[in-house]
């Protein structure tokens, strides 16, 4: 069996040990040399040329992807040329292009924010109107990581992205700012055939729209579990997602769970699921794109903390502080993503599990903290 992966980031990375462990050839295109997944990448080029693509894929089992920003007439060609590809379009067009992905879910009854498209700065103006002045504007294409959002009180706030849309740039939409008092995510996976599981919902911190910290299972969820369990199922076959896909989430301050954002790939709240899950969300990704029947998600200890490495060293590399850090933390464990410290950068995680989550935080913190002194 082969799994060829579009592009070579930290995700295929970390799909390498567990296709290993099974058995299965890991193929790798990667967008350059010495990207995070070199080890793996058995070519190099560009993932919006099809015929790159087309001719990476000759010899693999499935197509499957490190992101979601392969566009839609690569995938299509793909298709039409006979490649299994999963997620296939049709599922990945919801995590392209915010725009549909609200309509989507507005057609699957799942709770999303109140939404609207923009197409003209007077759509702006009115949802401002009906939202008590504010609201969040976002492009519907290529926004990550915070970017691509702003929070907007008037449309002159956004005038500059109105104006680009109406010369051809990324259209946009906006949505009512979410009073929050937590982000949450919820990870199922699904294979071809339909079967599907999901992970114990985890609470995620994040600090300008970066991702710092996972705890897992949440706090203090047990109640809404059942709920969320239920909305991840009826998007997941809704959109006919097949492999990892992680909801983002808000939990209001007024007790709701609303739909935030989809990614169609493993996804950075999951990564805890290497060290805490009996079957981690890499391994599952790779079941599930080969339609074979998917591992248990239970969790291997109470909670489980992961934590980013940001930035990195400020000199050096994170191999360079090895040393210290394994000796001060040996129930840590650390993970590298082979990538240069850079300001604002993921290049790496830690995660610390145990019984209590206060303890196992505190572990996590202090490891992580070790990359980044």
């Amino acid at each position: 069996m082969i799994v060829g992966v579009v592009g070579g980031g930290q995700l295929a990375r970390m799909m390498i040990p567990a296709a290993i462990e099974l058995g299965v050839e890991i193929r790798v295109l990667a967008e350059s040399e010495g990207m995070s997944a070199s080890l793996a990448a058995t070519a190099v080029g560009d993932y919006q040329d099809a015929s790159v693509v087309l001719a990476f894929a000759e010899g693999v089992d499935v197509i499957t992807f490190d992101h979601e920003h392969v566009p839609q007439e690569v995938l299509r060609a793909l298709v039409d040329a006979g490649v299994a590809v999963h997620p296939g379009p049709d599922a990945l067009r919801f995590a392209q292009d915010k725009r549909e992905m609200r309509a989507r879910m507005a057609e699957l009854g799942v709770p999303q924010p109140d939404w609207a498209p923009v197409d003209a700065v007077g759509d702006l103006e009115r949802f401002l109107a009906d939202h008590g002045g504010v609201g969040v504007v976002k492009t519907a294409t290529g926004g990550y990581d915070g970017k691509g959002v702003r929070v907007v009180r008037s449309a002159a706030e956004a005038s500059d992205w109105l104006d680009g849309a109406a010369a051809g740039g990324p259209r946009l939409l906006v949505e009512e700012l979410v009073p929050f008092r937590r982000e949450l995510a919820q990870l199922i996976a699904r294979r071809p055939s339909g079967e599907a599981v999901v992970w114990p919902l985890v609470q995620t911190v994040q600090e300008q729209g970066i991702c710092l910290e996972v705890l897992a299972p949440a706090p203090h969820a047990a109640s809404i579990q059942p709920v969320v369990d239920d909305v991840a199922r009826t998007v997941a076959e809704g959109i006919g997602v097949t492999g990892v896909l992680a909801i983002e989430m808000f939990e209001t301050t007024d007790g709701r769970v609303l739909i935030n954002e989809l990614a169609m790939r493993p996804h950075n709240s999951g990564h805890w699921t290497i060290d805490g899950a009996v079957t981690s969300q890499f391994e599952q990704h790779v079941r599930a794109v080969l339609d074979l029947p998917l591992g248990s998600t239970a969790l291997l200890a109470p909670t489980s903390v992961m934590v980013n490495v940001i930035g990195g060293p400020g000199s050096g590399s994170m191999t360079d502080r090895y040393a210290s850090a394994l000796a001060a933390h040996p129930d840590v464990k650390v993970h590298s993503y082979a990538k240069s410290a850079r300001p604002g950068r993921k290049v790496g995680h830690v995660t610390a599990v145990g019984d209590e989550l206060d303890e196992v935080a505190y572990r996590a913190r202090a490891a992580a903290a070790r990359f980044d002194e």
